[in-house]
């Protein structure tokens, strides 16, 4: 799984949740696929938290120098609904 790509890992996970929620499907197949998918989160946390590591907001300073600080994602979260809740 470590060539995948988020996008890839992230649309397979959506497929097995549709499958898992809409699908009649033995016992056996629902614990494989929910184990499957139980990976695949795994591996898109680890993705978004390596990315997030390397995610860097520049600031301006009052001279007009430029600054680096670390990405918070408490400040983009809360952006990022308003927006979707305006849609």
């Amino acid at each position: 799984m470590k060539e995948m790509k988020f996008e890839n890992a992230l649309a397979k996970l959506e497929k097995i949740v549709e499958e898992l929620e809409g699908e009649e499907v033995s016992l056996e197949d629902s614990l494989k696929k929910f184990e499957e998918g139980i990976n695949l989160v795994r591996f898109c946390t680890k993705k978004l938290g390596e990315v997030e590591k390397k995610i860097e907001i520049l600031v301006k300073e009052k001279e007009g120098k430029i600054k680096k600080e670390p990405f918070s994602p408490q400040e983009v979260i809360p952006t990022i609904s308003k927006r979707e809740s305006t849609s």
